[in-house]
């Protein structure tokens, strides 16, 4: 009994304080992967960096320390982690082969919430889809479409391509072709455009709308119209410009004319034959 006690009084002192400083080593090593991940989104949210990204480093940054602090307890407790560590390394490999398309819409969401080409209520062309922004995510993007679709775009395919942000600037011009008839007189279909558009309250004053002949076409004569608005008024004023173009340039008794093509018959005599 006594020699048992002997081998059992030897483990607890070979291995006893192994396991104590294992223990002591994951508890405060954990406790320092909590205050430094919090340090990193503290210094992330003070750089304005987005707070999706923030709190997604924080969680990166914490799951790395504790799998390093694990590593130094078993270490610590005489487990050879070599090996381990290159177990994880090889499975890291594989799985970043297997998850290589997300891991490209992970790179590619932290380039759109660092850069910030557009934001939340955005109104954007991406990936060749136009749509208000309504979620920047890590791994995709959301928008809503002019009928009220949701579509969820992967984050990849948004930074692979252009990126049109229609709402980024406080203007916008709307690009208008009025054609008239080559009958008709220029400068009065002019005056009446320039009317139309002086007097709604939604175009803006500066920069002043365009108004000039801009092509003499095959069945009409081009006239431009260029206003510029708010992008929020865009719709409403383009819809109800070629409303009341169409309106008043007929009613001044002007003609929009349409695509027609003239036939002319000529009536071949044949010689007399003698």
């Amino acid at each position: 009994m006594e020699q048992y006690w002997d081998t059992i009084q030897s483990y607890l002192t070979t291995y006893g304080l192994k396991v104590v400083a294992a223990i002591i080593i994951f508890i405060i090593g954990k406790w320092l992967a909590g205050v430094i991940s919090r340090v990193v989104e503290k210094l992330l949210v003070k750089s304005e960096v987005d707070n999706t990204l923030a709190t997604f480093a924080k969680r990166l940054v914490y799951i790395l320390l504790l799998v390093f602090v694990i590593i130094a307890a078993l270490n610590k407790l005489g487990v050879q982690t070599t090996s381990l560590v290159a177990i994880l390394g090889a499975a890291g490999l594989a799985v970043a082969f297997a998850l290589q398309g997300s891991l490209s819409n992970f790179a590619s969401g932290v380039m759109l919430i660092m850069f910030k080409p557009f934001k939340v209520g955005d109104f954007v062309e991406v990936a060749g889809t136009l749509g208000a922004v309504q979620g920047i995510h890590i791994f995709n993007t959301i928008l809503s479409s002019p009928d009220n679709r949701r579509i969820i775009i992967p984050n990849s395919q948004i930074t692979s391509d252009k990126i049109t942000n229609f709402t980024a600037i406080d203007r916008r011009r709307i690009d208008l072709v009025f054609g008239v008839s080559y009958d008709d007189d220029l400068k009065k279909a002019k005056d009446i455009l320039q009317a139309i558009v002086t007097s709604d309250e939604r175009v803006l004053k500066d920069p002043a709308p365009t108004i000039g002949v801009s092509e003499l076409a095959d069945s009409s004569v081009n006239i431009v119209c260029r206003p510029w608005v708010k992008p929020e008024d865009y719709w409403d004023v383009y819809f109800d410009t070629v409303e009341k173009a169409k309106v008043q340039l007929e009613s001044s008794g002007l003609s929009i004319p349409y695509p027609q093509t003239d036939v002319h018959m000529f009536e071949e005599k044949k010689a007399a034959q003698g």
